[in-house]
């Protein structure tokens, strides 16, 4: 079987997030899910696509981290179906359909852009503010005073919550780049803390930086990620989110930088739709190839 390493959400090797690719022969099933979850572990990367190919416009995508499978993950998703136009399986200017354990998923594909669909949007409870709230940024080595407060939208506290485009996150505010940069999570209490609240990980975010973009940091050791350079379903939660509160407006395109502390500085674009009189969220951005092979499973 093909595999290769692709660099997502970027247009530069050793950018972005990378991830696992691997593109199963016409008319073979998956492997085990054992076999799947080594070979994730093998590859060393947060999540590893298996791809299974169901028709000319059709495909069945399944996402490994070293750990588990989970049911979606944007930036392995940008990473298949650009190796897929990459490999002359699919063609610009079309929309495939991509079927996962989220559901199934337009993804559009142009000569330099990806724009896939996320799971149906959902909000579930607020971190409730008091010893809930300051315990969850004492975890991330923050204080919690003043984290919600924005100078741009001063009528709006921002508070953590769970949000969910395919995978549940807990958003959370901080209240500027420099409070971004200071994050350091004792890693094994945010274990515990995402087992408690039943998500994967925090996706902590900042709307006032120096450029003008929103700023995030991902977080998800229960799923043994300790951080990620550029996480699509987080960032499709994020645009929820904001656009719930009324900050992120309908048919706008959102740039979204994730990875600088990592050094793999990555942008994401969000955008909010309306189709059918439901909001879609939509996460886009491209990728390129770091290597290729054959692995023997």
């Amino acid at each position: 079987m093909k595999f290769s390493i692709v660099d997502a959400f970027t247009d530069q090797i050793f950018g972005g997030n990378p991830a696992g690719v691997v593109i199963l022969p016409s008319g073979r099933d998956f492997p085990s899910d054992d076999v799947m979850v080594k070979t994730a572990a093998e590859l060393r990367y947060s999540e590893t696509a298996f791809i299974k190919i169901l028709g000319s416009e059709r495909f069945n995508v399944r996402y490994f981290t070293p750990a588990a499978e989970v049911d979606l993950c944007g930036h392995a998703t940008i990473g298949s179906f650009y190796t897929l136009l990459r490999e002359g399986m699919i063609k610009p200017g079309k929309t495939y359909i991509n079927e996962t354990l989220a559901g199934e998923l337009n993804i559009v594909v142009n000569d330099s852009s990806i724009l896939m669909d996320m799971g149906d949007p959902e909000i579930f409870e607020t971190i409730p503010a008091g010893e809930a709230t300051k315990a969850l940024y004492a975890i991330m080595g923050l204080d919690s005073e003043n984290q919600g407060r924005s100078d741009e939208y001063p009528d709006i506290e921002l508070l953590p919550k769970k949000v969910s485009t395919g995978l549940i996150d807990i958003m959370m505010p901080v209240r500027n780049e420099d409070e971004l940069e200071k994050i350091n999570p004792d890693f094994k209490a945010l274990t515990e803390l995402s087992k408690q609240y039943g998500v994967v990980g925090v996706h902590a975010f900042t709307l006032k930086a120096r450029d003008g973009n929103i700023h995030a940091r991902n977080f998800a050791p229960l799923y043994d990620i300790d951080e990620e350079a550029a996480t699509g379903t987080s960032n499709g939660a994020l645009a929820y989110y904001l656009y719930d509160l009324g900050i992120v407006k309908k048919d706008h395109i959102n740039t979204v930088i994730q990875g600088e502390k990592m050094g793999r500085p990555s942008r994401i674009a969000t955008q909010i739709v309306l189709e059918d009189g439901r909001e879609k969220v939509k996460v886009g951005g491209f990728a390129v190839t770091l290597a290729t092979g054959e692995i023997s499973i």
